[in-house]
C-alpha cells in the first residue's frame, strides 16, 4: 500500500468540523489502496477552541496517529485572562470592538505569522522526518489553517525527497476575518510571502470549494493552475443513520460560528412576522455553535429572546440529533467581497434531509449545491419577501406533515467515502 504521512494540527479530542475533514479520509483512505500515518499535536500542549472526545471513537483502530509537544501562545493567554477570552472562529464569540480585543488581534497579526500555532511546527518538522525514514514514506499531506501547519511542509519539500499536497480548508490571506487582524506593511508582507512559497512549492493543491481553488489560482503562474484540484467537504452516512424525531414545535437549527459579518438580519426579521402570523404554533431558532455578543444583541432586538435557544458548543454526535430533528435548518456565509465559498455545515445539513434556509451571496458555491441537491432555497440579504414566502411553505408544509423534509438523493455525491476515493486517485 501507498504509505502517506497526514500533518494536521486538529485532531480529537480537539473538536470542530475542522477536525472531521481528515479524521474520515484516514478512516476510508485504506479501502483506496493507501496507508495513512497522522502526524499531530499532544493534546497536554495543544490550544483548541472546543473539546469533542466523541470523535475518538471514528478513528481506524488500525491506524498510527503520533502525537508532539508545542509552544502554544495561546495557552499561555488562556492562562492568564482565561478561556473565554481568546478569540476563535472569526472572532465571533468575543466582543471585536474591546480593548482586549483589540491589543490581542495586534499582536496576533505582528508576532505570530501566520498564526498562533507556529509554535507547534519545530517539534513537528522534526517527528516528521523521523518518521518519513522510519515508514518510507513519500507523499506528505498538510492541512490549514492553521496554514503555519503548510510551512512544515514547505520545509520538508526543500529537505526531503517527498511528494507534497496542501489542503486549503479556509482561504490563507483572503479569509473574511483576515483585515481585523491588524497586520503592519512588514507582517503583511512576510505572510504573503509565506503563502505565495507554499502555493508555488507544494505539488498539489487542495480547494475546498470552487471559490477557494479559483483565489489560489490567480496566485500562481498560470501554468502551474492544473495543479490546483476541488475536493469538497462532506458527510458520513454512518453518523447519519440514526433516525430523527420530529418535535410538536417548528425549529430552526444554526450550527456553527455566527457573527456581525455574516449579517444574519434578514433572517431575523423573517422568522419574527412568521412567528406572529402563525401564533397557534410554537416556534424555536437555535444556535449550537459560537454567538457574537452582537448577533445576540440582533437577536433580542427582533423581540426573539422567547424563542431563542443558545446551546454553545455541543458534540458531533448530539449535533446530529439536533439536525435530524429539526424542521430548517439555516445556513448563513460571511459576506465576503469576490469570495462566495461554502462551509462544511452544508454537507451534514443536506445529509439530515430537512429543507436548508440559506442566507448568502447570488451564485455562490453553497447555493449551486443546494440546487443541485433539491436540498432548499439561497436567498440574498436583500430579499426578505421571497423568505418569508418560503418559510410559509414550510410551516404549511409541517402542519400538514407533522415533519418537512428536502432533497433528491444527490447529496450522496459528497459522501466522506465517495470524497476519499477522489483523494485517493490525486495520492496515486
Amino acid at each position: 500500500m501507498k504509505k502517506v504521512l497526514i500533518i494536521t494540527y486538529y485532531w480529537p479530542p480537539s473538536g470542530g468540523a475542522g477536525v472531521q475533514r481528515w479524521l474520515k479520509f484516514s478512516r476510508y483512505l485504506p479501502e483506496f489502496g493507501i496507508d495513512p500515518y497522522v502526524l499531530t499535536v499532544d493534546k497536554r500542549y495543544a490550544s483548541y477552541p472546543q473539546i469533542d472526545p466523541s470523535l475518538e471513537k471514528n478513528i481506524n483502530p488500525g491506524l498510527k496517529v503520533f502525537r508532539t509537544k508545542s509552544f502554544e501562545s495561546l495557552r499561555i493567554f488562556s492562562g492568564i485572562f482565561g478561556k473565554e477570552k481568546v478569540p476563535y472562529g472569526g472572532f465571533s464569540n468575543v466582543e471585536k470592538n474591546s480593548f482586549f480585543n483589540f491589543v490581542f488581534r495586534f499582536i496576533r497579526g505582528n508576532f505570530f505569522i501566520p498564526d498562533a500555532r507556529i509554535g507547534w511546527n519545530r517539534y513537528a518538522f522534526k517527528k516528521a522526518v523521523e518518521l518519513i525514514r522510519q515508514y518510507d514514506i513519500d507523499t506528505v499531506i498538510t492541512t490549514g489553517p492553521p496554514h503555519s501547519t503548510h510551512l512544515i511542509g514547505l520545509r520538508l519539500k526543500r529537505s526531503a525527497n517527498i511528494r507534497w499536497i496542501a489542503d486549503f480548508r479556509d482561504p490563507w490571506t483572503d479569509i473574511y476575518y483576515y483585515s481585523w487582524m491588524l497586520h503592519t506593511p512588514v507582517a503583511k508582507r512576510i505572510d504573503l510571502r509565506s503563502e505565495k512559497r507554499v502555493l508555488e512549492n507544494a505539488d498539489k493543491l487542495i480547494a475546498v470549494n470552487n471559490s477557494t481553488g479559483e483565489l489560489l489560482r490567480k496566485k500562481i503562474d498560470s501554468k502551474d493552475g492544473g495543479k490546483i484540484c476541488v475536493i469538497t467537504n462532506g458527510f458520513d452516512q454512518d453518523d447519519f443513520d440514526q433516525p430523527g424525531t420530529a418535535t410538536e414545535e417548528f425549529v430552526i437549527t444554526y450550527s456553527g460560528s455566527i457573527s456581525g459579518r455574516y449579517r444574519p438580519e434578514i433572517f431575523f426579521k423573517a422568522f419574527s412576522r412568521l412567528i406572529k402570523k402563525h401564533s397557534d404554533l410554537k416556534f424555536r431558532f437555535r444556535i449550537a455553535g459560537s454567538l457574537s455578543p452582537e448577533t445576540e444583541k440582533e437577536i433580542k432586538d427582533h423581540g426573539l429572546n422567547d424563542y431563542f435557544e443558545y446551546s454553545g458548543y455541543v458534540s458531533h454526535e448530539k449535533l446530529v440529533t439536533y439536525l435530524k430533528s429539526s424542521s430548517a435548518l439555516l445556513y448563513v456565509f460571511p459576506e465576503t467581497p469576490d469570495y462566495s465559498g461554502s462551509s462544511g455545515k452544508l454537507f451534514e445539513y443536506l445529509a439530515a434531509g430537512r429543507p436548508i434556509i440559506a442566507i448568502d451571496a447570488p451564485g455562490s458555491d453553497a447555493s449551486a449545491i443546494i440546487q443541485e441537491c433539491e436540498a432548499g432555497r439561497s436567498f440574498s440579504r436583500d430579499d426578505e419577501q421571497g423568505l418569508i414566502k418560503y418559510l410559509d411553505s414550510l410551516v404549511e408544509e409541517f402542519r400538514q406533515k407533522g415533519e418537512t423534509s428536502a432533497g433528491n438523493g444527490n447529496h450522496k455525491n459528497y459522501s466522506r467515502k465517495k470524497l476519499t476515493r477522489d483523494l485517493a486517485g490525486l495520492i496515486n
